[in-house]
Formats: C-alpha cells, sequence, structure tokens
C-alpha cells in the first residue's frame, strides 16, 4: 500500500513511498522541472509491484505537495531541487533500504546532479532519462523558437510581473518560481554547464562505481539525443552506457520528453531498467 511520506531535509518535502511485498532494491526517482510527483505514480506502483523494487517519488521543496508558501514568494533555486532536495530523497530512502542495493533514477533535472552528491560509492545502479546538459542551440526549429521566447521575453517578463513563470504563459503546465527559472535560463544559455557556473560543485571523478545509464528519445525535442550523449561531462571516469530509444521500436506513435512515464508508454519501462 502506498504512503505518504514526509522527508526532513533543508527544506520538507512531501513525497510517496511505493513498497515492494519482498523488495530487491530500492529506488528514489527524481522528476523533472515542473512535473508534480504524481505524474510518475504508475511506472512507480510498476517498479513496486511487478519488479520488486520499492520506490519513491516526491514533489521538490516549494513545488507540488511540497509547497508551503505563495509561488512568488519561494526563493528556491534550481540547485536547490537538482541536489539538495535530490540528497534529502535519497537519504530518507537510504535509510528504510536495510543494504539492499539502492537505484537513483532521474528524469531530465532529476539526473543532471546525481554525481554530486555525497557516498556516491554506496549507490548500486544510476538510470536518467532525457536528461542532458542541453544547450538553446540543441533545440530543432521550430521548437528552438519557443524556447527563445521563454527564455528572453516570456520567462523575465513574467517574472518581474508576478515574482515566479505562470503556467498559462509559459504552457510547461506547472508554475515556475522566480529564482528556478533565472538559474534554468542561465544554465540553457550557457555554453559549457555545469562547469561555468560556480555555484555547482565539481563532480569526483569516477563518482559512481557502478554503471550509469542514460536514455534518450528520439523525438525529444526539450533534450535531444545529442544533449544526453553529453552526460559523460557530467559523469567523468564513469561507466556511461547510453541508451537511445525510438517510440517506433515500442510500436508508439510519439513520446517526446516527458511521456516515457506515462501509462500509456509502459512498453518503453522494461527496456529502461533493463
Amino acid at each position: 500500500m502506498t504512503q505518504t511520506v514526509t522527508i526532513d531535509g533543508p527544506a520538507p518535502l512531501t513525497g510517496t513511498y511505493f513498497p515492494a511485498d519482498t523488495p530487491r532494491a530500492f529506488a528514489v526517482l527524481n522528476g523533472a522541472t515542473g512535473v508534480p510527483h504524481r505524474f510518475y505514480r504508475h511506472f512507480a506502483a510498476w517498479l513496486a509491484e511487478d519488479q520488486g523494487i520499492s520506490c519513491l517519488t516526491y514533489d521538490y521543496r516549494d513545488f507540488g505537495a511540497s509547497a508551503r508558501r505563495p509561488m512568488r514568494d519561494v526563493t528556491a533555486t534550481m540547485l536547490d531541487w537538482g541536489l539538495h532536495d535530490t540528497q534529502a530523497a535519497r537519504d530518507w530512502l537510504e535509510a528504510r533500504a536495510e543494504g539492499l542495493p539502492l537505484w537513483l533514477m532521474g528524469h531530465s533535472l532529476g539526473g543532471l546532479m546525481l554525481a554530486r552528491q555525497e557516498r556516491t560509492k554506496d549507490v548500486a545502479r544510476v538510470i536518467t532519462v532525457c536528461t542532458g546538459p542541453v544547450h538553446t542551440t540543441d533545440h530543432p526549429w521550430p521548437f528552438q523558437a519557443t524556447v527563445r521566447a521563454l527564455w528572453f521575453a516570456v520567462g523575465p517578463l513574467s517574472t518581474a510581473t508576478f515574482g515566479y513563470v505562470p503556467k498559462q504563459a509559459s504552457g510547461l503546465g506547472s508554475d515556475i518560481p522566480g529564482p528556478v527559472f533565472k538559474q534554468w535560463k542561465r544554465w540553457c544559455t550557457t555554453h559549457g554547464y555545469p562547469a561555468k557556473d560556480p555555484l555547482i560543485p565539481e563532480a569526483t571523478e569516477a563518482a559512481f562505481s557502478c554503471p550509469v545509464r542514460t536514455v534518450s528519445l528520439s523525438d525529444d525535442t526539450s533534450v535531444p539525443p545529442i544533449a544526453v550523449e553529453r552526460m559523460t561531462e557530467l559523469y567523468p571516469g564513469t561507466d556511461t552506457e547510453h541508451l537511445a530509444l525510438t517510440p517506433q521500436q515500442f510500436g508508439l506513435t510519439k513520446v517526446g520528453h516527458i511521456d516515457a512515464f506515462r501509462r500509456e508508454n509502459a512498453k518503453l519501462w522494461p527496456a529502461i531498467i533493463a
């Protein structure tokens, strides 16, 4: 039976725990920017019920179920979400794993900074989906025009007016805190992320002793496969496998950046964790 949980850390996080009856591993699933953790419930339930992998999903601080204040008052940054909150969620799950293998899974933002966590040698497996250090010029046209409008017009105007980026303005599906947007924009419009952001700690050489699997989707315009292939830069000295998937391999018409975790695309799931 699923459990609603509170994760203590630098900021309180609310999540959902999907325990397996007889777990063989424990996985924390770190979500994409602006995607509520409820979105991942079908995948997490599949891990627990069909694969014997207890799974934790959660919302980053001051977002979704973890919201504690009005969006205009949020001071959290993307670094808070992608590093500090992922560490807090992992610590919560690791304390309950009883020595069984610990998996780190990340969707988009959720996989970017895993090599910068503490005690990375204790991790048994890393899987990222549609994660990569993407630059504006990586996006295909005409989607690149939409992204440029967000970075240089809609986003800055919204944050100046409201203190955040409303979902109605961005089309992202969720309101995005102003500090998160500003750091997100800087990363995606600066070549060489994360090396050029002094706020992000450097990754330890060969941070993980386990294999790292990076999964891309051929029709992902937000983080195209070319950006996913750069994940080796974020995991220096680590054995990294890039799994390039196409929707057609699985009899699907399209998947894109977000929908790999939708229930109707469950045909993808065994390949992602194989």
